[in-house]
């Protein structure tokens, strides 16, 4: 008998998979036009899978070994202090 657990949502796995599936669903896209610079494109773009890949397999091990409430606490933090360095980066831009 198998027990089912719970799956453990955390921030960076929301976001991987949104990052997967919209670089999954904007590559099969830009292949299937008839330009040679967007299938050129659409090819590239796939390049970038294996790093929301690399996120969800890191961050299932981290969830797993450490608990999914203390890797949510860790994840939101990160993610604060990018958002805060792309809007200092966006004053020092203006003050330029």
């Amino acid at each position: 008998m198998s027990t089912s657990r719970p799956l453990k949502i955390t921030v960076f796995f929301v976001s991987s998979l949104l990052a997967l599936f919209g670089l999954v669903i904007s590559s099969v896209i830009m292949i299937n036009q008839l330009g040679m610079n967007q299938r050129l494109q659409g090819w590239v773009n796939l390049l970038w899978l294996p790093l929301p890949v690399l996120i969800l397999i890191v961050d299932r091990i981290c969830v797993r070994k450490f608990g999914a409430k203390s890797v949510n606490k860790t994840q939101w933090y990160i993610l604060v202090i990018l958002i805060l360095l792309a809007i200092l980066n966006y004053v020092r831009l203006l003050i330029e």
